[in-house]
């Protein structure tokens, strides 16, 4: 007996039902972009490795998923190449291209490419698949879905403000209580200069990031391991450990990095976030989260992170500010901010919630039985008429016993079936079977498109 083919790891097949719910979380959160004037684009599933390489940090460029060149790709590689197993050379010599890790990236290169298309400040909305080389486990895969919202071309707060505002209406849409997390890149800036080590504000981020996940005491060996002194690492923890309002961090925070221009910039910045989001009532929680680093190297002021609160999961959106990505691409002091919602684990969250409940399992809202070949006439008529009317319906293709194709339409899940028999095409009426109580009414065709119109959301 041959095997099942398989899926690689970290990847998933959707069957309708699942594309159903996926397309609930897309519709919903595509709704909010366009309410607050975002437009959509699209880039390539590949980009050259010289855009994507150097922009997420070393453990980021490891996770890029590379894709070998057309034809031999081989050619160009010499024998000592083979032998020596640089894995990071041969990659280069084999590799020009890879699938992108993640959407803003390639939306800095689509900037600067249309630039002369563009009106700035460019507000943009992108809903597709990103693919990253890392370890599946439970709320990780290695290809998911990312629904990002960027505006670039304007350094004003007010766009952070709006973004945390968007973040609020897509999780009260879809009923999902959430944490926004914020804090500020040149705060961390600040902070490394404060314990002695600016130089190593990247390793810090890195570690810092993973709090959550592996806790203080592995942070701090691996910072021990990056080369960060003990002093550093012990001058770190209070910082860390800042307890109390937002406010009240604050405020600690000017006393300990009062000498640090940088950090004193970020935390005016912080400044005027919280007190713009304080003014209106959100449904969300927000807090400032001074352990929050998001390591990806792009981001230079604020950056966000949102948790579910009621289930153990990952975070399911983040983003930040990024002052000069377009630079790495010739475009100078082009700033931007955005936030990247991930679909999947919004899916995750939402189906350990139950949240998917009133959401119709069915892609056809009514099946026309087949009698045979003499009321075949008929029954496309009627379903001829339910389409133009945009009333999802479906003919039974094949002449079998009515028993199956009730049995279809109940493990279909269909709420109506059409019946029309001899007796009923000679009196041009229809009998309507709603499947949830078994009740039959019988009407004239002509009827039809009104009894549905108010059971029936297209």
């Amino acid at each position: 007996m041959a095997n099942k083919p398989s899926i690689p790891k970290g990847t998933r097949d959707f069957s309708p039902g699942e594309i159903q719910k996926r397309e609930y979380i897309f519709d919903t959160v595509r709704k909010v972009f366009k309410l607050y004037g975002y437009q959509p684009i699209e880039t390539p599933a590949m980009e050259n490795l010289s855009t994507l390489l150097g922009k997420y940090g070393e453990e980021g460029d490891k996770l890029i998923f590379r894709i070998l060149n057309s034809g031999d790709f081989l050619s160009g590689v010499e024998e000592a190449d083979l032998k020596t197993r640089d894995n990071v050379r041969l990659s280069s010599r084999i590799c020009e291209k890879g699938l992108r890790y993640d959407l803003t990236v390639p939306f800095a290169r689509y900037v600067v490419q249309h630039r002369d298309e563009i009106v700035f400040p460019f507000r943009r909305y992108q809903i597709q698949p990103v693919w990253r080389a890392d370890r599946p486990q439970k709320g990780r895969y290695r290809e998911f879905f990312q629904c990002d919202v960027d505006v670039i071309g304007s350094d004003s707060l007010l766009n952070e403000y709006e973004l945390v505002r968007i973040i609020d209406d897509v999780f009260a849409r879809l009923n999902i209580a959430v944490v926004v997390k914020i804090n500020n890149r040149k705060v961390l800036a600040g902070i490394a200069g404060y314990i002695g080590e600016s130089s190593r504000m990247t390793d810090i981020t890195v570690a810092i990031d993973k709090l959550d996940k592996i806790g203080i005491d592995t942070v701090n060996e691996e910072l021990k391991e990056k080369g960060v002194s003990r002093e550093a690492i012990k001058k770190l923890q209070p910082v860390l450990e800042l307890k109390g309002s937002t406010t009240s961090k604050l405020q600690r925070l000017e006393e300990l990095l009062s000498g640090s221009e940088t950090g004193m910039k970020g935390i005016s910045e912080l400044k005027a976030l919280f007190s713009y989001i304080s003014r209106e009532k959100m449904v969300c929680t927000t807090e400032l989260d001074l352990t929050l680093a998001r390591g990806l190297n792009y981001y230079t002021g604020a950056i966000i992170e949102v948790k579910a609160a009621d289930v153990a999961i990952g975070s399911v959106c983040g983003g930040g500010r990024y002052d000069d990505l377009t630079g790495i691409f010739g475009l100078e002091g082009i700033s931007g901010v955005g936030v990247s919602f991930g679909a999947d684990r919004i899916y995750d969250v939402m189906e350990q919630l139950e949240l998917f409940g009133k959401i119709s399992a069915s892609t056809t809202d009514i099946l026309v039985l087949n009698f045979g070949d003499a009321e075949i006439q008929y029954a496309q008529e009627i379903v001829d008429l339910l389409r133009k009317n945009d009333v999802r319906a479906e003919l039974f293709p094949d002449q079998v016993k009515l028993k199956k194709q009730m049995s279809y339409a109940d493990a279909r899940k269909i709420p109506y079936i059409i019946i029309a028999g001899e007796e009923e095409i000679k009196s041009r009426e229809v009998i309507v079977k709603i499947m949830s109580t078994g009740e039959q009414k019988r009407m004239k065709i002509n009827e039809l498109i009104s009894f549905f119109s108010s059971r029936i959301k297209s």
